[in-house]
């Protein structure tokens, strides 16, 4: 089986970041959170689930402080995940699933994104990004907006 780092970049996330927090603690091995600035209780909220609550000084680039808390990982892999990303039981199941499941040699998998929602809370715009990445293979997110991980592996 293998195990997930969950890292996150946060601030001023106390609205989302408990709902977060409390459905990833069940299928995370590990949460990393990389503040940003917080001036709310995020940091507090963050430290009801984990020690691992860092500070980093905001320079305008999403990369450079997505790389500070993947940095921390210490699982096989890290997942990325924003604040307000909602996990809903029956993903956490498929999480669950893929960690007892997936084959050490995969590099990269892709999980869908959901970004736009309708008035019921229905995805109304959803593609693949980049979610969950093998640790210590030199993966690391590149553009100070709209980063990404370059795919490589399989």
């Amino acid at each position: 089986m293998i195990t997930i780092s969950l890292c996150m970049i946060v601030k001023n996330e106390e609205a989302v970041l408990e709902r977060l927090l409390r459905t990833m603690s069940t299928v995370a091995d590990q949460i990393v959170i990389m503040d940003t600035g917080s001036t709310d209780r995020t940091k507090e909220i963050a430290a009801r689930y984990t020690d691992e609550v860092y500070d980093f000084p905001w320079t305008d680039d999403f990369a450079a402080a997505r790389n500070a808390a993947c940095g921390k990982a210490a699982m096989d892999y890290w997942m990325w995940l924003d604040a307000d990303d909602i996990v809903s039981e029956p993903e956490q199941k498929k999480i669950q699933r893929l960690k007892e499941e997936l084959d050490d040699d995969t590099a990269i998998v892709m999980m869908k994104y959901s970004m736009g929602f309708d008035k019921t809370g229905s995805p109304s715009l959803s593609y693949y990004r980049e979610r969950l990445i093998k640790n210590h293979e030199g993966f690391c997110w590149q553009g100070k907006v709209h980063e990404a991980v370059a795919l490589s592996g399989k």
